[in-house]
């Protein structure tokens, strides 16, 4: 969700600061806007739309400036219109914005009640007026924004540049992710501000990650860092480790394609961390960490990584018999959980910053519960507030559509439910052994399912044309099918809906009828029959089947269906991570079919870092 680089240099800094915005695109947006200090004056071109329109601006009106700001944003209040574009200026400062300012509204309000003008519909235009009026006092940058943060309430990540200080500029956090880049001295020094690392990779490998309340002040010789109680402090920096080709498509059309076909050999990169093939042992990043205590799981996460969770709950019931509550974030805190004592908060997350899933973290953190923390993103504030961090080693999701983080998500969870089920004394060394050597074929077994991608690609046209397209599955393959609705829903605007297999004949199988595709998610197995049985339900109705198993299942129940996909035969621990292949194929096929924008569907962003 939205986008921040700012750049402070002794060269002109508008065209890397589009560059960096095009590596931020993933986060999804829907305007942008650059602001630079020319000649004493702030000067802004901002564009709503595409990246495309914004360079447009650009080159029909050019905009020099050694130090700049720039944003791409989601909307949130107000429209997506130039006028709510960011920067937001005054005559004395320009500010880029992530987050929500919760108390906008009055203070709104108050500026206006002191003849403030504002241009915008937007939040983020109070935080310009704000600070403009501390410097008109003859306040310092510094003392401007050490007096404006404390008034600001809700989640927000902030650049701001001033008028008569062209080599300076101040970031702020408090919910939203922030980080310092530094450049080389040799060549002058520059410093930057992004969103994340991505955003700086070609600039700058070396990093530091803004802390919780930090605020920064940064010019070409560097940054001094400030706490929330604007005491100096030092962080860390470290080496990124991210570059720009990280996110080039290579050969593929899109970003959602690459990251598919990522999968064998990132999933086989997670699971090197989690299997000691030697001793035929699964393993934790953190040894020690106590998991024969624990007394009760409850997983939190939002989208993809619930249904991933969705999976877990099955896998820890199952191998360690630990009962398991699961929640969308964005309700858990609302329902006033009961969290006894023992309990292990287990939050998921590809980018370790989701509003909901951090604030459902902190909260679990309260009552008292140790946190696990599954994320892609082992620098996020997820990870760094966590008493076990579990990376997952998929690399930048540049789509929208999570599909890499998903299945290393699901590698994760399982070597934990491992873990889990070794801790409780659950499982033997024989059956740890079948585990690890199940888990050790998924990378191989991923592969063999791309290979069908073609077949996938031919019963494209028939889901292409319908309204609404349903998915059924059992056990496992219930989060799957939601999974799977959620992927067609998220690239193709088709409305779809995943309901275990099981409940269709309480109320939707009323929906069935010719011109409804029933997408049936079936792996052979101790569920096989029953989950046919739902089917031929289906297809007594007139319904078109489109049905995914192996050789076997489809031998036994392909007779009358409209398509059906052989994958390959697989133990059910792998069989999460083989099935996701299939549902994410046929979801890009489609939307590709369709024509829309396959790596930035509208009206979604890559990480919500607001509730």
């Amino acid at each position: 969700m939205c986008g921040i680089i700012g750049i402070v240099s002794g060269e002109a800094v508008a065209d890397r600061l589009l560059d960096g915005l095009k590596r931020l695109e993933y986060r999804g947006y829907d305007s942008a806007g650059i602001a630079t200090v020319v000649d004493g004056r702030i000067e802004r071109r901002r564009a709503e739309g595409k990246l495309a329109n914004l360079a447009r601006e650009l080159t029909a009106s050019p905009l020099p400036g050694n130090t700049g700001i720039a944003h791409t944003r989601w909307a949130t209040h107000g429209a997506p219109t130039t006028s709510n574009a960011h920067p937001h200026a005054t005559n004395e400062v320009a500010v880029v914005h992530n987050g929500i300012i919760e108390n906008f509204k009055p203070l709104r309000e108050e500026l206006q009640a002191r003849g403030r003008v504002f241009t915008s519909e937007t939040d983020t235009e109070v935080v310009a007026h704000l600070v403009s009026e501390q410097v008109e006092a003859g306040k310092s940058p510094q003392e401007a924004v050490a007096a404006v943060l404390p008034r600001l309430h809700g989640a927000f990540a902030l650049a701001m540049l001033f008028r008569q200080h062209p080599e300076l500029l101040i970031g702020a956090r408090l919910g939203s992710p922030l980080v310092v880049g530094y450049g080389a001295k040799e060549s002058g020094g520059e410093t930057y501000l992004g969103s994340d690392a991505l955003a700086l990779a070609p600039l700058t490998q070396q990093i530091a990650y803004l802390e919780e309340g930090d605020w920064v002040v940064i010019d070409r010789d560097g940054a001094k860092i400030f706490d929330q109680q604007d005491k100096p402090v030092e962080r860390p920096v470290t080496v990124s480790g991210v570059s720009g080709a990280m996110i080039d498509k290579g050969n593929h059309r899109h970003f959602m394609q690459k990251e598919i076909y990522e999968q064998p050999v990132v999933v086989a990169q997670t699971l090197r961390a989690y299997l000691r093939r030697l001793e035929d042992q699964v393993s934790l990043p953190v040894p020690d960490f106590d998991l024969a205590s624990i007394s009760r799981v409850t997983i939190v996460a939002c989208g993809t990584s619930y249904y991933a969770g969705m999976v877990a709950k099955y896998w820890f019931e199952q191998f360690a018999r630990v009962p398991v509550d699961i929640d969308v974030a964005s309700e858990f805190r609302y329902r006033e959980p009961v969290m006894e004592p023992g309990g292990l908060a287990l939050v998921i997350s590809q980018s370790g910053e989701t509003a909901d899933t951090l604030a459902a973290l902190r909260h679990a953190k309260s009552e008292g519960q140790k946190i696990a923390a599954v994320v892609n993103v082992p620098t996020s504030t997820m990870a760094r507030e966590a008493d076990l961090l579990l990376p997952t080693n998929a690399g930048p999701e540049i789509g929208v559509a999570s599909t890499k983080a998903f299945t290393c998500q699901l590698a994760v969870l399982a070597a934990l439910a491992a873990n889990l089920a070794r801790a409780k004394g659950r499982l033997s060394p024989a059956d740890e052994k079948e585990i690890v050597r199940h888990l050790a074929e998924a990378p191989a077994a991923i592969n063999a399912a791309l290979a069908y991608d073609e077949s996938v690609q031919a019963i494209a046209p028939l889901i292409a044309p319908a309204r609404d397209v349903l998915y059924l599955g059992r056990g496992t393959a219930y989060p799957l099918a939601l999974e799977g609705a959620l992927k067609l829903k998220e690239i193709s605007y088709i409305h779809a809906e995943g309901y275990a297999a099981g409940e269709m004949k309480h109320g939707p199988i009323a929906l069935i009828d010719e011109a409804v595709p029933v997408i049936v998610i079936a792996p052979s197995g101790p569920l096989f029959d029953k989950t046919v049985s739902n089917m031929q339900e289906v297809q007594a109705r007139g319904g078109k089947v489109v049905l995914i198993s192996d050789y076997d299942g489809v031998e036994a129940a392909g007779e009358g269906c409209m398509a059906t996909l052989v994958m390959p035969k697989v133990h059910p621990l792998i069989a999460p991570l083989v099935y996701a292949v299939p549902i994410q194929l046929l979801a890009y096929h489609v939307a590709v079919l369709k024509g829309t924008d396959v790596d930035q569907p509208r009206n979604l962003a890559k990480s919500v870092t607001v509730e």
